[in-house]
């Protein structure tokens, strides 16, 4: 392969694919190394349903209602937290413009914090399962197992460009306090915690500014407790929310680099 105008080689396919690899698996080791993240997202989203889903048992639907809506409620938590807080102290702490000065594709380094997201996703969902099958005595099809499985990790697309936001526009210092300022209401108002139509009328028309209560509401219809309304309409706020973010994210970058 020839070399660029600058006397350097351009990479190729496996050199590209490598450093990607290399990328998704560094920033891996390096949350799971994190007691501080990696506890509380593990262990909060299993807590709640142990507590409200198994032990207290409100109705005999809220075991599987709790099964969809604490599995948005796990993915928000490394979705923001590794987006929103990872990337505001990497910028202010100069790790990421050292790495915009490596062959390291912008790609693989979004990817890799995708990818993060997704790892513990997966963990959350699989052990939300065993627990909500042999715990509270869950029921489902298989297909609804699958499918369930696959609307709440997709969750990471609309929470990780709220994250990219969010870590694109604030400081180090306050990226925790915004990122929790967002996280926990949220989660409330979007109907993760009770379900909405237990909240007052104001706050069931408040929650559909959230991408929360939509992806949450694909859940939930998976098993057929969602509040109605038409998937297709749901799955396109969750799109909008997404560009809408990632444009936002955009602009707080060409903000820092005009600078």
């Amino acid at each position: 392969m020839p070399p660029t105008s600058d006397g350097a080689r351009p990479l190729g396919l496996s050199g590209r694919a490598c450093i990607y690899v290399l990328e998704a698996r560094g920033q891996f080791l390096t949350v799971a190394r994190t007691p501080g993240f990696t506890i509380p997202t593990l262990v909060f989203p299993l807590m709640f349903y142990v507590f409200f889903g198994v032990v207290m048992g409100f109705s005999p639907a809220a075991p599987t209602f709790l099964l969809a809506t604490y599995g948005v409620f796990g993915l928000i938590g490394p979705s923001l937290f590794g987006f929103g807080v990872g990337l505001a102290t990497e910028r202010d702490s100069g790790a990421l413009l050292l790495k915009q000065t490596t062959p390291m594709p912008v790609g693989a380094y979004l990817l890799s914090r995708v990818v993060t997201a997704l790892l513990f996703g997966m963990v959350i969902v699989v052990g939300l399962f065993l627990l909500g099958a042999y715990a509270a005595e869950v029921r489902l099809y298989r297909w609804q197992w699958f499918a369930l499985a696959g609307v709440v990790l997709s969750s990471v697309i609309p929470f990780c460009s709220l994250g990219l936001a969010i870590g694109a526009w604030v400081r180090a210092q306050s990226a925790v306090a915004i990122v929790n300022l967002v996280y926990l209401p949220m989660a409330f108002l979007s109907g993760l915690w009770i379900p909405i139509s237990l909240l007052p009328s104001f706050f069931r028309d408040v929650a559909v500014v959230f991408p929360a209560y939509h992806q949450s509401q694909l859940a939930l219809k998976v098993v057929a407790l969602d509040e109605g309304g038409s998937a297709g309409v749901h799955v396109l706020m969750v799109g909008i929310f997404t560009v809408v973010f990632l444009a936002v994210a955009v602009a707080g970058f060409r903000r820092v680099g005009s600078r």
